[in-house]
């Protein structure tokens, strides 16, 4: 493995390759913005697109399935990222940060990214699978 790549793993340990767009992902528990002893957790997750293939695509869409420490599932669906639908260029990557609230202190997210390509067609990069993990509930 390249430098490079050692670096990228250690940086995002979460990633997932699709028709040679790759997303990484890095979490990270959100203290500041968590309070366990009124239920609420709380976590930022940086996101990287990078587009391994010869002419540029552009983000559609995403479509997260997010799910608590209960077993409960939630979908969130809309256009773009972050009030941006990025065009990525051969080569490049697009980072954006956002985040996720839970009323457990555990639990997990995943999607895809409805991504048009250079030729006009529309394939889902996947996004790998994620986990929520925070501190225990002191009782």
């Amino acid at each position: 493995m390249t430098n490079t790549h050692h670096l990228m793993s250690a940086l995002f340990p979460y990633a997932e390759t699709t028709l040679d767009v790759t997303v990484r992902v890095a979490v990270t528990y959100f203290a500041d913005q968590s309070d366990p002893d009124l239920g609420k957790w709380f976590w930022t997750y940086h996101i990287r697109i990078e587009n391994g293939r010869s002419t540029p695509v552009q983000l559609l869409t995403r479509r997260w399935t997010i799910a608590d420490g209960r077993g409960a599932l939630f979908s969130r669906e809309g256009r773009g990222v972050v009030g941006e639908e990025p065009v990525i260029q051969p080569g490049c990557a697009y980072d954006y940060v956002s985040g996720c609230p839970l009323s457990t202190p555990t639990g997990w997210m995943e999607g895809v990214y409805s991504m048009l390509d250079g030729g006009g067609g529309i394939f889902d990069a996947r996004i790998p699978r994620f986990p929520l993990i925070g501190p225990a509930v002191s009782n």
